[in-house]
């Protein structure tokens, strides 16, 4: 048996570390460069200049004048079943980024082992052994371990991106979630006084019919604009109804008792936020920032894969006691060390198809990344094509109303002096009536589309005491 001397140990401990000190030393994967944005330099409608920024504006503080509505976000943040569940998924995607990692580093194990073999003449050899193992651990010389573990941790920063996203949508869903409900309030309190005062006329119409004053048209008119305003108020109750369903579904809990009251849509007002230049909004929302990270890791995998057409070198190690006898299992010193190196001759072309399909996967990343700049793009500047506009029918609309309910007015004098007939009464109350519901909904439009636009900034996720 050949003895190996202390140079020699010191030699392929020396070899060894030189290798160590190789590993993770070069890299295939190609460098990452964000992709240029597909989109104009400037928003294509006029975006305001000054004030805070969206992302940097707490949503306590855009939604300040709303305490209703700032109670629901919170309930929401606390309680809401998908933003938990992208937060749970942040916290597994932690963990595998750390079992990635770990790979990339030897196992140490200690272990004791025994085996009994039937010897010559009837005797028994007997085997036992115990002490530290390193077993089949890879040196990571072109990069493939530490590319695995690059793309692991890449997926768990776009899950974390996207658990924010999650939020952002969140706290504008419940916000607009809160306007309609509030809008669906305002409209069925419309209803309300609408069926009322139609009911009122058709009992005053039947009492003329009777009394032979009105005609069987007069009575068919009112009777059909009790009817249709009957129908629009149970049309309101049910969106109503649906409406709060889902503002229960999203703060994860029945609607509170003691909730503030709600703001009328008319005492409602939202800050303005700058838009700032796409270039610089747009790569900063998370789910931009998702997508690139997805893009990272798309890299490192192609990485890993080229890595695949080169050596692996794989190192076993051992050191320890053994004797024959397990009363003197301690009494004697042993250790081994071993190395493995496969070179990939033939692989029935598995190895390319795995570069070629993170290739494939990495082109795809590459238009997901562009798409959401795209998608981030359009959001913003269809809710400044609506901040540019909803003004002006803001105020169309509601001198609208006012001409219509001065006109009923008008009508309803007329028609207790006979000059004016109930056909042209039904008229004029048909108009106001659909003038008041269209006010409602262009001021419910307005609000959404600041919700949207704040959204679409990247705004509702610092909070206002600075943590995200």
């Amino acid at each position: 048996m050949k003895t190996i001397t202390i140079k020699q140990k010191i030699t392929a401990l020396t070899a060894a570390a030189g290798a160590l000190l190789l590993a993770g030393c070069v890299n295939l994967a190609p460098e990452h460069q964000r992709p240029a944005a597909p989109v104009a330099a400037d928003w294509p409608a006029p975006a305001a200049s000054t004030g805070q920024a969206a992302a940097e504006l707490s949503w306590q503080n855009f939604y300040a004048g709303d305490a209703r509505l700032r109670e629901l976000i919170g309930l929401a943040l606390r309680n809401n079943r998908d933003l938990r569940t992208a937060l749970l998924n942040v916290e597994q995607a932690r963990a595998l980024a750390r079992v990635a990692d770990a790979n990339r580093y030897p196992t140490v194990g200690v272990g004791f082992t025994s085996s009994r073999t039937p010897g010559a003449k009837d005797t028994i050899n007997s085997s036992y052994q115990a002490g530290l193992q390193v077993a089949a651990y890879e040196l990571d010389l072109f990069g493939k371990l530490r590319n695995y573990s690059d793309a692991a941790a890449a997926r768990y920063l776009a899950t974390a991106e996207g658990s924010r996203a999650a939020q952002i949508a969140l706290v504008a869903g419940v916000a607009s979630t809160h306007l309609a409900l509030q809008a669906d309030t305002e409209m069925l309190e419309l209803s309300r006084q609408t069926v009322e005062s139609r009911e009122d006329s058709l009992r005053l119409i039947r009492l003329k019919y009777d009394a032979g004053s009105a005609s069987l048209l007069d009575l068919n008119s009112a009777e059909s604009a009790a009817a249709g305003a009957r129908a629009t108020l149970a049309q309101n109750q049910r969106q109503r109804a649906q409406d709060e369903n889902a503002l229960v579904l999203l703060i994860g809990q029945p609607l509170p008792a003691d909730l503030p009251p709600g703001r009328p849509l008319a005492a409602q007002a939202l800050p303005d936020v700058p838009a700032g230049l796409p270039s610089e909004v747009l790569v900063g929302r998370p789910d931009v920032l998702q997508a690139e990270q997805q893009l990272i890791a798309a890299n490192a995998n192609i990485g890993a894969a080229r890595a695949a057409f080169f050596p692996s070198i794989s190192l076993t190690a051992s050191a320890g006691t053994a004797s024959t006898q397990l009363s003197e299992l301690f009494s004697n010193t042993v250790w081994s060390f071993g190395s493995q190196i496969l070179l990939p001759i033939f692989d029935a072309g598995r190895n390319q198809a795995n570069l070629d399909a993170a290739r494939a996967a990495q082109g795809a990343a590459v238009a997901q990344y562009e798409k959401a700049v795209q998608t981030a793009f359009r959001e913003v500047a269809d809710a400044l094509a609506g901040r540019a506009t909803f003004g002006e029918q803001l105020r169309a609309q509601a001198e609208l109303a006012r001409a219509e309910n001065e006109r009923l007015r008008l009508i309803e004098l007329r028609y207790q002096q006979g000059v004016s007939n109930s056909l042209d009464l039904r008229d004029a109350q048909r108009s106001a009536f659909l003038a008041q519901q269209a006010l409602v909904q262009v001021r419910l439009a307005q609000l959404l589309n600041s919700v949207q636009l704040y959204k679409a900034l990247g705004g509702g996720l610092v909070e206002a005491n600075g943590k995200g």
